[in-house]
């Protein structure tokens, strides 16, 4: 998802404040997650050209979490401590995300979903249910395009499926632009790259200016079960793309979270993982 150029970012990062933590409505707060649970497994895989941090939790049928542009693996904790009383939960960090690195490669939604399926051939899974979030979303639904054999369900968050899906206004969102003060914040703490930050966002802008761009026909192969899942209060995706993905995808489940927005995950956490519950779960 297109989110700021490189310009912007570097404006923003330097002068948001975390105001808007204080706000009365709940999609106008931006919580921090809780620390993560002790993992089981964790480590760096080695995948098309990079290290990838990857962290594994609990026991049970396999889910792999994906999280947004500019964030790391952390921000599911919320939904980890849940998930792995029953669930082997997976997370990691996107190529260049918080403590994984990256190269001079382009970036591509279809590289990211190679970085995944490489992670998933490094832990021997062969199929997870997919929980995607923004870009997580995005690239839970190239893998359910190109290899849908490696998934079980796929519940897409705030992903958009065309440039066009992504709300104008979205930089004018004092919560997201705190979303992205937060994560340059984390970035140096994180990464082996700690003054790359700039660098980082301004390579990875050259993917969300033009992609993704499926198209409609592209969009009706899909076969796995989908749902398509926005928060009410959405600053970046807008409902009625939300709801034209739902009506292509074959069969999708149009999830509408009440009163949350794009980070519905850290402002709702029972009802965002409750949503994820009933659909992965569902016979």
């Amino acid at each position: 998802m297109r989110i700021v150029s490189i310009s912007l970012a570097a404006a923003v990062v330097t002068a948001v404040t975390l105001a808007s933590a204080f706000a009365a409505e709940r999609w106008m707060r931006l919580p921090e997650p809780p620390a993560m649970p002790v993992s089981r497994e964790a480590g760096y895989a080695p995948v098309n050209g990079i290290h990838m941090y990857y962290a594994v939790y609990g026991a049970g049928d396999p889910v792999l979490l994906i999280h947004g542009g500019l964030g790391h693996a952390d921000l599911w904790a919320n939904q980890v401590r849940d998930l792995m009383r029953d669930h082997t939960v997976i997370v990691a960090d996107s190529r260049g995300h918080g403590r994984s690195s990256r190269n001079a490669e382009p970036y591509s939604y279809d590289l990211m979903a190679s970085d995944y399926l490489a992670l998933l051939d490094h832990l021997k899974v062969d199929k997870v249910d997919l929980v995607g979030w923004s870009d997580g979303g995005i690239i839970g639904i190239d893998i359910a395009l190109k290899h849908p054999e490696r998934l079980s369900k796929l519940f897409a968050h705030a992903a958009n499926v065309t440039v066009d899906g992504v709300d104008p206004k979205v930089m004018e969102s004092q919560v997201f632009n705190a979303y992205i003060a937060r994560m340059g914040e984390a970035y140096p703490k994180m990464s082996k790259t700690p003054d790359q930050f700039d660098a980082f966002v301004e390579q990875i802008s050259h993917m969300w200016a033009t992609q993704p761009a499926w198209s409609d026909a592209e969009l009706a192969k899909i076969t796995v079960p989908t749902a398509i899942v926005l928060g009410d209060h959405d600053e970046a995706i807008t409902r009625a793309h939300t709801e034209h993905m739902a009506q292509v995808i074959p069969g999708a489940t149009l999830v509408i979270l009440p009163d949350a927005s794009h980070f519905a995950m850290l402002q709702d956490p029972e009802g965002y993982t409750k949503a994820v519950r009933d659909f992965i779960d569902a016979n």
